[in-house]
């Protein structure tokens, strides 16, 4: 909890993998991938109950044996598949769960720091203007679009990079809402959402084969191994 609020933490997972087969149960840093953020939820105090939603039946079994505030829930039929909206996904969660406050992760972010996530909560909760929130990456570097158009500088004026308007990229590591801001909009961003910047390492996520392989790479340099 956080300020006397409950907090469910929603962790989808499906079993197949389009670009990384097998992804979420892929050994990672010595134990299978989705192992690491269901372990680092455990650890968040803010965070009652960590919500599993998945279509795989061996991630269902070992989520629930190992972690004592997981909830699984079976992802229905009309639910799976690469083609369904996320957003669809988080409506029959919240539908499920009862809480103030729903925090949305990945097992795809193992480096996700328990800190991190209370920190966002603390903030969410704290923003009175605000409805949601969701992680970004910030960028002050000279940005283009696909035809070569400048799109946050001019290049007959340079400037130091650093001096340039930053641009912010959601990096999908961590989102928050409420009940009521995501019925609002049907989606986990609302009207007014807070962004909330995190560490470049901390907030990778793992998409493809070379993520995959970075993120190890950097989870052993977090432990003292490079």
């Amino acid at each position: 909890m956080i300020h006397n609020m409950r907090v469910a933490a929603l962790v989808p997972m499906k079993e197949h993998s389009e670009r990384v087969p097998g992804k979420n149960t892929r050994p990672f840093s010595g134990k299978p991938l989705f192992h690491h953020i269901l372990g680092t939820l455990e650890r968040t105090f803010a965070v009652d109950v960590v919500v599993v939603d998945t279509d795989s039946q061996s991630i269902a079994a070992e989520a629930g044996k190992l972690f004592r505030k997981v909830c699984v829930l079976e992802r229905p039929e009309e639910l799976c598949g690469d083609m369904v909206s996320m957003n669809s996904v988080l409506a029959y969660d919240i539908s499920q769960v009862e809480a103030d406050i729903y925090l949305q992760t990945h097992a795809t972010n193992p480096l996700l720091r328990s800190e991190t996530m209370t920190e966002a909560l603390r903030r969410f909760v704290k923003c009175e203007d605000c409805d949601s929130l969701f992680s970004v990456n910030c960028y002050q570097s000279r940005f283009y679009t696909a035809e070569g158009t400048p799109v946050n500088h001019d290049p007959e004026h340079l400037i130091r990079t650093q001096d340039l308007e930053p641009i912010f990229e959601e990096n999908s590591a961590l989102y928050v809402f409420t009940r009521a801001s995501f019925g609002a909009r049907d989606r986990r961003i609302g009207r007014r959402p807070l962004m909330f910047e995190t560490d470049r390492i901390e907030g990778i996520d793992i998409d493809d084969e070379y993520t995959f392989r970075l993120a190890e790479m950097l989870a052993g340099y977090a432990r003292g191994e490079l």
